[in-house]
């Protein structure tokens, strides 16, 4: 797996690359999944739990709904201290309902996540779960 991790202005991006099964390369892409935290999370072992969860739970719909390569879906999610998923919506469509499906599925399946860490001091946290269908090379 692959970390990338930069400071944007408002969000903390953790991305990796979600392992597919073979029917998806055939298809002649790929699964590319980022998550974006907004910037007073630094926790980095909360963000790496956070994502694998949810890279855990991610099932890709079969090719024929997959999208068009370069296409993906944004879900903005609010985490609650508790570790409750408060809110999860798609703030961008991939031109697939069933991705789009299969990637808020995934997070909602995900929850409850860890409580958030003890010495973090904000009542929530937003997370942008980025999900995209990447043509190979």
């Amino acid at each position: 797996m692959r970390h990338t991790r930069r400071l944007l202005t408002a969000m903390t991006l953790l991305g990796m690359l979600v392992t597919v099964p073979p029917s998806a390369l055939a298809a002649g892409g790929r699964t590319e999944m980022q998550s974006y935290f907004q910037s007073t999370m630094q926790n980095k072992a909360y963000q790496d739990k956070t994502f694998a969860r949810v890279a855990k739970n991610w099932r890709q719909p079969p090719a024929k709904q997959l999208p068009a390569p370069g296409k993906k879906t944004v879900v903005q999610t609010v985490i609650g201290k508790d570790g409750k998923l408060l809110s999860a919506k798609i703030s961008l469509e991939s031109g697939s309902p069933a991705w789009d499906a299969a990637v808020l599925g995934a997070i909602k399946k995900s929850a409850p996540f860890e409580p958030l860490p003890p010495d973090y001091g904000y009542p929530t946290v937003e997370v942008h779960f980025h999900v995209a269908w990447v043509a190979s090379p």
